[in-house]
């Protein structure tokens, strides 16, 4: 962008100079990164997860308005200066992530539409702001976001601290929602990708096709925007915009001795080239558990090998630079393969430290208990976990027959925060902060009575039942491989996300499954009888005697014409003379 420096004209009307000074004036820095790190699974499935970070040195909080947008999309530059957004947090998600089956995801996410938002101070009408806000997105996100208002929304005490750079945590600017029951589909995936710099016309964003993408067992794609330090000291800040998508696909083959994985078979795609915009662009292939080739090979091959610290373990990654020509070779095109060599010997997976579960227990329509199971199986080390729970105002808990049970034994909570409900206002929220004993299974239970709905207030498929978001546990947990605190350009993007440190511990959120409860629930059918039995009476009844008093009736003479041709008739037949 260029200016141009005022002529100056003298007194006799002539200029001073009839060139002009065209003075570049300095532009904020933005940087564009994409990955793409493929992870074989133990249970045979395949995981891919997509990370797309934007970084732009600017300030959407400035008097003058952000006008000039080179890679960070407008829409939701103007979210964030419109609405004094601080931290904004949005996925969506289709499908459950099996923790026991698949280990832990780079970035969990609960089944649904999960949305939690950080404002700035200066908001004074924060409620005002978030239902404004949740309407723009649902516009922008073309999703059902529109449904989130004081009935599914709470402000944490305790979860969900800030995950980028922050001055202080007043939670009356925090706002978390869910919506357990959103479907993800096409229309919710084009304009997560228009949102990219390059779209979908280059580099790793060619191969989100979404007939092959919602073909799978899991699908989640996320947006976070944050603050986050540009260099170690933190002398500059920059806005993170990071857009995930995690998917696994399920490769057992049946009547197959081997099993086989490539870019086509997967995405129907092949890559040519990195997104022109985009300072790095690699794939990483998890290769930790695949010492000298044992079980597949990976075709082409690469010498690039990198190592990182990931959830409390190091792996070991082989490396693809789109940005080198040498990597896609003379054919100019990259199809990578990973063929299986043998499925025996394989070695078995080592199993989550935190893994969680939830479960509605009981009889009847009228009460019953919630059941949250957290498992620590760390062999010696005990650690704490905040346990955050979001019940509809329909579940009437009560709160007296809350028990907190480990190894058999009463497991106090070192902090209790509760907040009831109010019917048709707001939902219940509980936060805990229990002790996990080592090796152990801790039992969270509570009893709740199922409230009885109005009758407009019954979905139009009552008897399906109600949905019940995820519990959210967040805890460190004790990392068997030392950290490093020291985050640096060069970490790769699933690696440095959750802030932390400490150096003997890594951050970690689990999400359990979403409940599906019955409540009472009318017979709508006797209303639709009813209805039926009493148009047919107005129709017939009202219609006859509507008939009757508005018609005219009018005596018709006979034809003489067609009765004497009738007479005639009969007469011909019978050989009587006719009539003249």
């Amino acid at each position: 962008t260029f200016y141009i420096e005022p002529l100056k004209i003298n007194k006799l009307g002539v200029r001073a100079s009839d060139t002009f000074v065209l003075t570049p004036t300095p532009q904020p820095k933005d940087d564009f990164q994409e990955e793409l790190v493929i992870r074989p699974l133990h249970s045979g499935d395949i995981y891919a997860s997509f990370q797309f970070r934007t970084l732009w040195e600017t300030d959407f909080m400035r008097e003058n308005k952000v006008s000039h947008y080179r890679l960070f999309p407008k829409s939701l530059g103007q979210v964030i200066s419109k609405f004094s957004v601080r931290e904004l947090h949005i996925s969506f998600t289709q499908g459950y992530w099996r923790t026991m089956q698949w280990g832990q995801p780079f970035l969990p996410s609960p089944p649904g539409a999960e949305l939690w938002v950080w404002f700035q101070d200066s908001v004074t009408d924060v409620d005002a702001a978030w239902k404004e806000l949740t309407n723009v997105l649902s516009g922008i996100f073309c999703a059902s976001l529109n449904f989130i208002d004081s009935t599914n929304t709470v402000q944490p005490s305790a979860s969900f601290k800030p995950l980028g750079i922050v001055n202080e945590t007043d939670h009356r600017f925090l706002r978390y929602a869910t919506l357990p029951r959103e479907i993800v589909c096409t229309e919710n995936l084009t304009p997560w990708k228009k949102l990219l710099p390059c779209g979908s016309k280059a580099g790793l964003a060619v191969l989100l096709k979404s007939e092959k993408l919602f073909h799978s067992s899991f699908f989640s794609q996320t947006v976070h925007i944050r603050p986050v330090c540009q260099d170690r000291e933190c002398k500059t800040t920059s806005w993170e915009l990071r857009q995930t998508l995690n998917v696994v696909f399920d490769l057992h083959t049946s009547g197959q001795g081997k099993r086989e994985w490539s870019l086509f078979k997967m995405f129907s795609r092949t890559l040519t080239e990195a997104c022109p915009l985009a300072s790095s662009s690699k794939i990483y292939i998890d290769v930790t558990d695949n010492p000298q080739e044992e079980y597949f090979e990976l075709s082409p091959a690469t010498p690039l090998l990198s190592q990182a610290v990931v959830l409390g373990d190091r792996r070991t990654f082989s490396v693809y630079d789109l940005t080198q020509q040498v990597t896609f070779g003379t054919v100019r095109s990259l199809n990578l393969l990973i063929r299986w060599k043998s499925t025996e010997g394989e070695c078995s997976m080592l199993r989550p430290l935190l893994h969680a579960e939830r479960y509605v227990a009981g009889y009847g329509l009228q009460t019953g208990e919630i059941h949250t199971v957290m498992y620590n199986n760390h062999p010696f080390r005990s650690f704490p976990v905040l346990l955050l729970d979001s019940v509809p105002w329909y579940l009437r808990l009560y709160i007296h027959t809350l028990t907190v049970t480990s190894k058999g034994k009463d497991n106090t909570p070192s902090y209790i925060h509760y907040q009831p409900s109010k019917d048709r206002m707001r939902p219940h929220l509980l936060e805990m902060l229990v002790q996990l004993p080592p090796h152990s299974v801790t039992e969270v239970t509570v009893q709740f009575e199922r409230a009885l709905l109005k009758w407009t207030e019954y979905t139009p498929d009552p008897n399906h039942g109600f949905y019940v978001g995820s519990s959210v546990i967040s805890a460190l947990v004790p990392s068997s491989v030392a950290m490093d605190t020291n985050i640096t350009q060069e970490q790769p993007l699933f690696s440095s996300f959750f802030p932390c440190k400490e150096e003997s511990s890594y951050f970690v959120r689990v999400y359990t499954e979403p409940l599906l409860v019955n409540l009472p629930t009318p017979d709508f059918s006797m209303p639709y009888n009813v209805i039926c039995l009493t148009c047919t009476v107005v129709a017939v009844g009202y219609g006859s005697l509507y008939n009757l008093l508005t018609r005219s009736f009018q005596i018709e003479e006979p034809n003489p014409r067609l009765a004497k041709k009738i007479a005639n008739f009969i007469r011909r037949i019978r050989g009587v003379p006719l009539l003249s």
